[in-house]
């Protein structure tokens, strides 16, 4: 009898213990839920990261939320539409798996691109407000040039301008702090920006990956000695992206770009930088070179002296 009384009073105490679970739940799920902007993009990942990143967005969400979610399905990743500033918790979770849109732009950045052609293209195909999508550039990300790893991202329908680039230079930033761990042990900025003017150098230089450890060498070299880099690719820097270097050009520009007026480095990155590009910059092959010429193959003739590149280029013109 003892033992049955016993087992009764562990029995009431349990359900007293459910109750108030079930009580303090349907509580917490009925709270109204601050929504910090009406457009919302649920990345992809597991539903930890969808809470973690939610959160990062201003919301007020907890580990509590990750249980619930799990229990109401499988949230879908896309953009989330919600008109009122507030709304019920338990709503918010049911619409993360029902009520998203996953509808994309692709948006693709090639290797050697500036952001001025890129933001241009980006307006155009999309339509979307240039003026807006590069002040929105200049507001997030800490380098004039170069903020955005080349790739192609998936980017919600029916986003603004600042999103956009939002969504762009975050994880392009993560990418960038990913590789100075790993390599320098923390994220300086400025530090990992003289890299980026190296890599867009080599970027807008190397006519194949394999050529790239090696143009890396001639400009430092080149740097060590005091001797201008005198490179064409640094003129390719803005609105000039594609435009062919002449020596008109080179006479009349007084930009820091022109490494041919000037010694030592441009002032910022002229475009957009692969992640070869940077370890190349990082890492440069051993060599002697100063100099390198086109080779008419799609490469380059690299040479220690400038006798040596000048028969370079007498066979480049003879090409």
């Amino acid at each position: 009898m003892k033992y049955l009384e016993l087992i009764k009073k562990i029995l009431l105490t349990v359900l007293d213990i459910l109750n108030i679970a079930i009580l303090l739940t349907i509580f917490y799920v009925t709270l109204p839920l601050k929504v910090p902007h009406t457009n919302i993009t649920i990345p992809k990942g597991s539903v930890t990261n969808i809470i973690r990143t939610l959160q990062k967005e201003g919301f007020n969400l907890s580990s509590i939320d990750i249980y619930l979610l799990v229990a109401i399905g499988e949230p879908k990743s896309g953009e989330l539409n919600i008109k009122n500033s507030y709304i019920n918790r338990i709503d918010f979770l049911y619409k993360l798996t029902n009520s998203v849109t996953e509808k994309f732009n692709i948006v693709t950045l090639i290797p050697g691109e500036t952001k001025e052609i890129f933001l241009k293209n980006l307006a155009k195909k999309y339509k979307l407000n240039y003026k807006k999508l590069y002040n929105n550039y200049l507001k997030y990300s800490p380098y004039p040039e170069a903020g955005i790893i080349p790739d192609t991202y998936y980017i919600p329908k029916n986003i603004d301008e600042n999103r956009v680039m939002k969504i762009l230079i975050s994880n392009s930033q993560k990418r960038y702090k990913k590789i100075a761990l790993k390599e320098f042990k923390k994220y300086d900025k400025k530090e990992f920006e003289l890299y980026l003017i190296v890599a867009s150098i080599i970027q807008k230089e190397a006519g194949r990956k394999e050529e790239m450890g090696k143009i890396s060498s001639v400009i430092y070299n080149r740097l060590k000695k005091g001797m201008p880099l005198q490179m064409d690719g640094t003129l390719n820097y803005g609105k000039y992206s594609h435009i062919k270097i002449t020596p008109k050009r080179i006479k009349s520009d007084k930009s820091g770009f022109n490494t041919y007026l000037n010694r030592g480095l441009p002032p910022y990155p002229i475009c957009s930088v692969s992640i070869d590009a940077i370890y190349s910059a990082l890492y440069p092959d051993k060599s002697s070179y100063l100099f390198f010429m086109k080779n008419g193959k799609g490469g380059h003739d690299f040479s220690s002296s400038y006798e040596e590149h000048l028969k370079n280029v007498k066979r480049a013109k003879k090409r």
